[in-house]
């Protein structure tokens, strides 16, 4: 075992040679849009995402879904189902079986194996002091989920948030290998906050993030400003409390933006200074175009990110 429950990572890591490891990740997810051909896109691709932030290659799937089936008809099924098959196409990933159980709420995710080289395993806990901090997407997916779930229409906003979503975390991975980042996760439903501290505990170092520089989806301060803030964001901010300094002059909303749980977000490297302008004009070239360049590793304060 290369990576599993001793070292907390995106997935576990098992080894079969020296020139082959197995990264094997599970993920499920609750609907966040309304349309079940996008949620299906949307729960695969962020299934997907824990293996593309190991650095893997993923290559085979086996869906999970819970179904109501007394609530809806079995065609919302076959379009989840469907979505998520979009979604293992473009990434050349095969579906060789899976599962579904009826429940009242409705779920899909894939249970995922992937191959990388045991020596090229990407893991939270490579940043070093000096290096830069890159996100390759823009926050916001959980706060617009909320605004669209309590009836705020913005068609602007929800497209860019399910582009966003339904994007595989593929080529930023790639990149990633090529650049030879340090350290590497995806940001899910702890936040942007929530995943830059884990890498900072396991790193033994601090941070500091510009909030000025983090990309964010259209709409997304105002939706924050308003009030439209997932219960989740709370329970962030909370946990990380201590871990946390905002500098004087930063807006009050940008805590629930910094720790917005976001579903199939982006990836968040720690990059050598003299790599990052050749990471970031790889990623912009591959296509991930909101890729950008938010703060620094710190060697002090330890165990501390600084948002000024």
């Amino acid at each position: 075992m290369l990576v599993g429950l001793n070292s907390p990572d995106d997935a576990g890591v098992y080894k079969v040679s020296d020139d082959l490891a197995l990264i094997q990740t599970v993920d499920f997810i609750t609907p966040i849009v309304d349309d079940p051909f996008a949620f299906g896109q949307i729960a695969a691709a962020n299934s997907l995402s824990d293996v593309y932030a190991m650095g893997g290659r993923p290559i085979t799937a086996m869906s999970v879904a819970c179904f109501p089936k007394k609530q809806m008809d079995v065609s919302v099924l076959r379009e989840v189902i469907l979505g998520g098959l979009d979604r293992l196409n473009e990434a050349g990933v095969s579906l060789i079986g899976g599962h579904t159980v009826e429940d009242p709420e409705l779920k899909y995710g894939l249970s995922v194996t992937g191959l990388i080289r045991p020596g090229d395993i990407l893991t939270k806990a490579g940043c070093k002091p000096g290096d830069v901090l890159v996100l390759t997407k823009p926050l916001g997916t959980g706060i617009i989920s909320t605004a669209a779930k309590s009836g705020v229409e913005n068609d602007e906003a929800l497209r860019a948030a399910i582009k966003s979503m339904i994007t595989l975390n593929a080529a930023a991975s790639r990149v990633a290998q090529e650049v030879q980042v340090n350290a590497c996760t995806d940001i899910t439903g702890f936040g942007l906050l929530g995943h830059a501290a884990e890498m900072m505990e396991l790193s033994k170092v601090g941070m500091q993030i510009e909030w000025d520089s983090v990309p964010l989806l259209p709409m997304v301060e105002d939706f924050a400003q308003s009030g439209f803030v997932p219960g989740g964001t709370k329970r962030n901010r909370d946990f990380r409390a201590s871990h946390v300094r905002f500098t004087l002059g930063i807006p009050d909303h940008a805590r629930d933006v910094l720790f917005d749980p976001q579903t199939s977000g982006g990836l968040l490297m720690s990059v050598e200074q003299h790599k990052v302008q050749d990471l970031l004009n790889r990623l912009h070239n591959a296509g991930v175009t909101a890729a950008a360049e938010i703060g620094v590793v710190l060697d002090d304060p330890l165990n501390i990110i600084t948002i000024t």
